[in-house]
């Protein structure tokens, strides 16, 4: 007798593209980055072009309000702690430069599919 078989396919995939304003920052930034994540339950994993125009990885978990975890590629840490604080497709998160200003960046992101934010 031969056995069928079975494959079990999880599609957790989301792209999206946000737009940011980065506030009380002195340099020039990036405000266009793509974003591919993938989200099983709370936890996430994901890559975007970040402000620094390099690529960031990272790795957390994700709840209503808040995204929270580790991230890569940007100039001060090779790994830096992650936080983000979301309401619909709008977001806001700190930020700091190496030279020591403080700030914020706050955007948008559009999901290419809806059902996913």
């Amino acid at each position: 007798m031969r056995r069928k078989n079975t494959y079990v396919t999880i599609s957790c995939l989301a792209l999206s593209l946000a737009l940011s304003l980065h506030v009380g920052l002195d340099n020039n930034y990036n405000s266009i980055h793509p974003h591919a994540r993938c989200a099983v339950d709370n936890n996430i994993v994901g890559a975007y072009y970040n402000s620094e125009h390099t690529i960031s990885m990272y790795i957390g978990k994700s709840y209503t309000y808040i995204d929270v975890g580790l991230v890569t590629g940007y100039s001060g840490f090779k790994i830096a702690p992650m936080i983000r604080l979301k309401k619909d497709n709008w977001f806001i998160t700190p930020a700091y430069e190496t030279q020591g200003n403080v700030g914020f960046i706050i955007g948008y992101e559009f999901f290419l599919d809806n059902s996913i934010n």
